[in-house]
């Protein structure tokens, strides 16, 4: 296990990038703790992928250094890291039986016999393998193939970090829940340092203590999902984790509060607008708003029931707004007013929070 820095790291796949689109990685500079659980969340095409491949040494950064506990490893081979990695697909040797598969990575390091079954008998216990152990593993499902990908990350007990690529992405929607629960044991039991790179906000928050969140090439923001949610620091955290996302409205501000049409909310404490202004915006989650004898005028476009749960479209001056309601809540029939709760209303200049 390691702790892992990112110091000033940069990359870029032109040979003289210019402009800052250039960058695949924007300036990054990063830590994660030795023994720590992170999730690095982001849409496809935002560096998560790069980044990867940055930490594992299959790709040089083009600027910066990455360390190993404290030990410069930019230029040290792939194969010379200790890393154990987990891809998308289900990587197994279909001729061979389970156990065979498990035992691979560690009859490749010459681990003594003895040592090589206490080791796989553990790991097939924890990912509750132990029935099928003899069998070849061309006959698993796919799943099953990936719980043999995921026991050959784990296998081994020398390594620096985990690295898990997307790895529930061919699992049933059924069965990713309890691969991710799955997946959260695992690293309570083994203690390793592990990252889990994915697009879906489900997984991360489920299996992270802490996620790191991209978008176009630089992290916008790392957190426990409970941060990300009630705080985002970005406008794209808050439009990215949540269902539905955060609302965001235009707003000026009047003597250190928002206004939204004339209409003033309270915030935490008094906003300071930023030297060099920009788009001002209000930010707040659908559940942190309700309806009140007096607020905001507001017509009642939708109800959608969604089980537990019902979301409300309203509209004021042509923009939208969502709430995220109880069930057994009450809905005024066109008109109503809504009150916003005043410890979790954001201000944003330029898709930043303003603090």
């Amino acid at each position: 296990m390691a702790k892992i820095t990112l110091e000033r790291v940069r990359h870029s796949y032109l040979e003289n990038p210019e402009s800052a689109d250039d960058w695949a990685l924007k300036q990054l500079d990063l830590v994660w703790s030795d023994g720590g659980a992170y999730a690095l969340l982001g849409p496809s095409g935002c560096g998560k992928t790069t980044l990867l491949n940055v930490i594992s040494g299959l790709l040089r950064p083009t600027e910066g250094r990455v360390l190993f506990d404290d030990r410069d490893v930019t230029g040290v081979a792939s194969d010379r890291r200790d890393i154990a990695q987990v891809f998308q697909f289900p990587v197994v040797y279909d001729t061979m039986s389970v156990y065979d598969n498990l035992a691979f990575p560690l009859r490749n390091r010459r681990v003594p016999e003895k040592q090589v079954k206490q080791r796989v008998q553990e790991i097939a216990r924890m990912l509750e393998l132990q029935e099928v152990l003899g069998n070849r593993a061309s006959g698993l499902t796919a799943d099953g193939k990936q719980k043999i990908s995921l026991g050959r990350g784990l296998v081994r007990s020398d390594v620096n970090v985990i690295m898990f690529d997307e790895p529930l992405t061919v699992i049933d929607p059924h069965l990713k829940w309890q691969l991710r629960s799955k997946l959260k044991e695992l690293h309570q039991e083994v203690g390793a340092t592990m990252i889990y790179v994915t697009h879906d906000q489900t997984e991360a928050l489920t299996f992270a203590d802490h996620v790191v969140v991209m978008h176009s090439g630089e992290v916008v923001q790392i957190g426990t999902p409970v941060e990300l949610f009630e705080k985002p620091k970005h406008t794209f955290v808050g439009h990215f984790i949540g269902s539905p996302g955060m609302n965001l409205l235009p707003c000026k501000l009047i003597d250190g509060f928002p206004t939204f049409f004339g209409y003033r909310l309270e915030t935490p404490e008094v906003v300071r607008p930023p030297a060099g202004g920009g788009r001002m915006e209000i930010g707040i989650r659908p559940e942190f708003i309700r309806f009140a004898d007096d607020g905001l005028p507001v017509e009642i476009v939708k109800v959608d029931d969604v089980g537990r749960h019902r979301i409300v479209a309203v509209e004021h001056n042509s923009h939208a707004i969502k709430l995220v309601m109880p069930e057994e809540a009450p809905i005024p029939g066109e008109r109503g007013y809504l009150a916003f709760e005043r410890d979790k209303t954001n201000v944003y200049a330029d898709g930043w929070i303003i603090t």
